[in-house]
């Protein structure tokens, strides 16, 4: 086993226990962003002029207005900015536009004394537009031809052979929804000037190095001028990768041209009118199978809606696009990725970037094609699983480590969830109950961790002991609410060997930990973890040595646990405190700065081949609902997940992240439907689901009636921080379960054999009218190649038909 994954004796990683600022969050005393607001002096407030129109051309912008309104101080346009008026890294997102690109797009800002000063100010100004035709709905962009940034295809084997030795040939399309972060704390800013003309930001962002650069590229500073904090954040899921820079911008804009500190904090409603979402997708794809329901070949085409700038929308297709294979082998694919230009605000990262909504594809793919092959749809996902000793490699041309649990990870939660014995117990309710009808699905996930930029596969950290014992750890992630903290708490007293109470932890700070990257990816565990290991190992071996002369032991033979240093064989003792202090008077440095690169990466963009992760975790799930026949409503009667972690830094924060990153898939899939105004009247391109009212999240009514979450045993990840394995991002996943347990319910009104289009968001409407397109269906007839069963057994049973399928 490497150093890296090695545990010491007694290790603070492993245990149990509650996030770092439980006591902080349920109390109420925990600061975000906007709370230092109130202590910060003379502070001005930020209010963004948003133009209500889809698309055109500013011809005039008359501020004159606003600086009339009592309270309000100043009005920033584009002829402000010092610097490059540009809040993007691909230099395509004015900061201040002279061309509005969405409804509800900020043009100025008003600083006011007050807030209310700043909005009255705001409705002051006045902005003609030229007007311009708009494109809103994904398929008018398709239609249209609009289209910006890469065109990635991934190809493997020989797509045209596979299609030719396939017995069974499918074809579809499938078009599905983006989704809304909806965190609970929105996008906020605090900006101030010191005396030396030195910007600090405070900033609720998941890249604080990332809003530096673009803070000081507007403000045409050098990155050492401008600090940036993220003290917490209150959600984040990954709007706030990208998103945060333009509003930070702003807020130091105004600090720098006022002397005073300014703050900007949205509204729900213009946080959800002016930021990105997950994006939306179209899949055109056609697949074939051989005579045993084996995948041939595929060939699809993923267009993702980006909105009207690039933002991250070439790395979500191209995770799209390694994504796609889920646990399934493939061994011929062309993949060809594009991303649409709407006049929509620009989408962003969202838990998952691009992996759900490639995965989505294949699993709806499988889940319609499975009755047309005579195949239980469990029994169709099991014939395709990567299988070890196989020599199988992804389409992209990366070996599949641990192929094995995708199988041990599918039994067990069909063992630990009694799949067989309830698939037999709702065929008979579905037998006995006419109107209302159950069903019962499994699913699987393989998801790559890292990012696919190799560059920012890397992560600081740094550790200072003071005199006292005492530890202090500062490193580049950011804490949102998903743990990461705790576990960084845990990984330095375990490097250290000492008790948790002796090290807190700062905040993130770009004049601490430089060059960070995005806490996302699901890395910021692996990537911070391993470099605050990093930090204390150079600090824990200089502490050996001093050790080692007060015990008259080799270095090599002393241990440091739960805060006290041994050497092996002796009985002598010296406390950690004694230690440290000792090292003091011995002159011994009690910091260090600590780095980690994770190692074996490759990637080739253009060739879309390579290693880009450092390995892939898995989970499977299996999901209960009941639908009822008139309406389509739904409810989750009980859930089950074995979900792989690796040896986990913190069980009952992954167990956490598991349970949460479930609930927001089910919310992606079946609850969460955006809607835009496409219509020709003047509220074309508006969000027309612009708050809670109007936009159903999941809430304890969609919560499983039962819900059993296991983390993978004996599941050691080689090469990863103390065996560890990334947990943000792979359970959002695992909610294909729950989609697919709907269509199996919906196809339960109808004649077997069925193929059941199913719309996502599967909302009870889209589900009620999957259940009257199962009772006019006509079923097919039977296929000779395929047979029924459980999907957890190897019981044949009756077969159920086979068709072809037509688009959606």
């Amino acid at each position: 086993m490497s150093q890296l994954s090695q545990r010491p004796e007694k290790p603070v990683v492993g245990v149990s226990m509650p996030h770092e600022s439980a006591v902080q969050h349920v109390t109420g005393s925990a600061l975000y962003t906007d709370d230092l607001v109130h202590r910060t002096k003379d502070v001005l407030h930020a209010y963004p002029v948003q133009v209500m129109k889809a698309h055109g051309r500013i011809s005039r912008l008359d501020t004159g207005p606003a600086l009339a309104v009592p309270g309000v101080v100043r009005v920033l346009t584009g002829a402000d900015v010092p610097g490059v008026n540009d809040a993007g890294m691909k230099h395509d997102e004015p900061l201040f536009p002279d061309t509005v690109m969405f409804y509800g797009h900020a043009v100025a800002w008003v600083l006011g004394e007050t807030l209310e000063a700043a909005r009255l100010g705001a409705a002051a100004v006045e902005v003609d537009l030229d007007e311009q035709p708009s494109l809103i709905a994904l398929r008018d962009a398709i239609a249209a031809g609009s289209f910006h940034g890469a065109r990635p295809v991934m190809l493997t084997g020989d797509v045209d052979a596979g299609f030719a030795d396939s017995a069974h040939v499918f074809s579809g399309e499938f078009h599905f929804s983006d989704q809304e972060h909806f965190y609970l704390e929105t996008h906020a800013a605090l900006a101030l000037v010191d005396e030396s003309g030195q910007l600090f930001v405070q900033s609720s962002t998941q890249h604080p190095s990332e809003t530096q650069e673009i803070v000081a590229h507007v403000l045409g500073l050098h990155s050492h001028e401008v600090t940036v904090q993220c003290l917490r954040m209150g959600g984040g899921f990954g709007g706030k990768e990208m998103q945060p820079h333009g509003f930070a911008a702003v807020a130091a804009l105004g600090a720098r041209l006022t002397g005073r500190p300014v703050r900007v904090r949205l509204n729900r409603t213009q946080d959800l009118t002016m930021s990105g979402k997950r994006h939306g997708f179209h899949a055109q794809w056609r697949i074939g199978f051989d005579a045993e329901g084996r995948i041939q070949a595929l060939d699809a085409t993923l267009t993702a809606d980006g909105g009207w700038s690039l933002d991250l929308s070439e790395p979500v297709v191209a995770r799209a696009l390694c994504h796609i294979d889920n646990t399934y082998w493939i061994p011929n694919a062309r993949v060809a990725g594009r991303i649409a230009r709407t006049n929509k605000v620009s989408n962003t990262a969202f838990r998952g970037f691009g992996g759900p909504q490639g995965m989505l594809v294949i699993e709806d793919i499988m889940g319609r094609c499975a009755p047309l092959l005579g195949l239980d749809p469990m029994e169709l996902r099991e014939r395709n699983f990567y299988r070890p000793g196989q020599g199988q490699t992804t389409p992209y041309g990366q070996v599949v480590t641990h192929p094995e649990r995708i199988s041990t990870v599918w039994q067990q939660v069909c063992a630990d969830g009694h799949v067989a014995d309830r698939r037999r117990e709702i065929a008979a309710f579905n037998a006995a109950h006419p109107n209302t009808k159950r069903g019962l699905a499994v699913t699987g996930i393989k998801f790559g961790i890292s990012f696919n930029l190799t560059a920012f596969n890397q992560g600081g950290a740094l550790v200072l002991v003071y005199k006292d014992g005492s530890v202090l750890i500062n490193h580049g992630g950011t804490e949102m609410g998903q743990g990461l903290h705790t576990k960084m708490l845990q990984v330095a007293a375990t490097t250290l060997g000492i008790p948790l109470h002796k090290v807190r932890l700062a905040p993130t700070r770009t004049d601490k930990v430089p060059n960070t990257s995005a806490t996302a990816a699901s890395a910021g565990a692996d990537l911070n973890g391993a470099a605050v290991k990093n930090a204390c190992e150079q600090i824990r071996e200089r502490l050996l040595q001093v050790a080692g002369g007060r015990l008259g032991a080799n270095a090599s033979d002393v241990r440091i646990v739960e805060g006290v240093a041994r050497a092996l064989g002796s009985d002598d003792e010296l406390a950690w405190d004694d230690l440290v202090r000792t090292a003091y008077l011995q002159r011994v440095q009690l910091s260090a700065a600590g780095f980690y690169r994770t190692e074996g990466l490759h990637w080739d963009a253009k060739a879309f081949q390579g290693s880009p992760f450092k390995y892939f975790s898995y989970g499977a799930a299996a999901a209960e609902v009941e639908v009822d026949g008139f309406t389509g409503a739904y409810r989750v009667r009980r859930v089950d997940i074995v979900h792989d972690v690796g040896d986990s830094l913190s069980p009952m924060i992954d167990i956490g992240q598991v349970e949460g990153g479930f609930v927001q898939g089910a919310g992606w899939l079946t609850l969460e439907d955006l809607r835009w105004d496409t219509g020709d009247g003047p509220g074309r391109g508006r969000l027309l689901t612009q708050a809670a009212s109007t936009y159903k999240l999941p809430s304890f009514s969609e919560m499983p009636q039962e819900f059993h979450v296991r983390l993978l045993e004996n599941a050691t990840e080689e090469g990863a921080v103390y065996g560890s394995k990334a947990v943000g991002e792979p359970p959002l996943m695992l909610a294909f379960s729950l989609r697919e347990a709907l269509r199996q319910a919906a196809a339960a009104f109808g004649p077997a054999g069925v193929s059941v289009e199913l719309a996502s968001p599967a909302t009870p409407e889209a589900v009620y009218w999957a259940i009257e397109a199962s009772r006019r269906a006509v079923p097919s007839p039977p296929s000779p190649n395929g047979h029924a069963g459980d999907g957890c057994a190897t019981e044949a049973g009756t077969p159920t038909g086979t068709a072809a399928l037509s688009g959606a």
